[in-house]
């Protein structure tokens, strides 16, 4: 177990060298959409990317879940195969958001060994899932 200094350093550590190995602009919160946002995930348990939509009205939630949602076919098909669509997902502080993710799980931020794997696995997620973002930005905002 590590203590909570420890591990934030360890995070931060993965993060540093993430960015060093692939240095880009990732779109994340610059989506242009307010309450829309494209991120990184990376726990003790799993790795995710996802698109993630977390505003306070439920109605605005829905619409944009469900713009996304009519998309299914298109990121399974030409994206992302493994796209899980969840409208309930609960994060870890019991805030409950829609959520478009993908995610490799048994491996662990601290733990060193996995960190190539979760690399190359949210690099290639999120270049895939930022090109779809791209391609239907305007159909999901509109």
């Amino acid at each position: 177990m590590f203590s909570k200094s420890e591990s934030k350093q360890i995070r931060e550590e993965f993060w540093t060298s993430f960015g060093k190995k692939y240095p880009r602009k990732w779109l994340l919160y610059n989506t242009k959409i307010k309450d829309v946002t494209l991120k990184f995930t990376f726990t003790t348990k799993k790795a995710q990317v996802s698109i993630d939509i977390e505003p306070y009205d439920e109605v605005i939630k829905v619409y944009y879940y469900d713009k996304l949602l009519s998309l299914k076919n298109v990121i399974i098909s030409e994206y992302i195969p493994d796209t899980i669509y969840n409208d309930q997902y609960e994060l870890e502080n019991g805030k409950v958001i829609s959520r478009l993710y993908v995610e490799l799980l048994n491996v662990s931020i601290h733990n060193k060994t996995s960190w190539e794997k979760a690399m190359v696995f949210l690099h290639d997620n999120m270049l895939k899932l930022e090109a779809f973002f791209r391609e239907y930005k305007d159909f999901i905002d509109n």
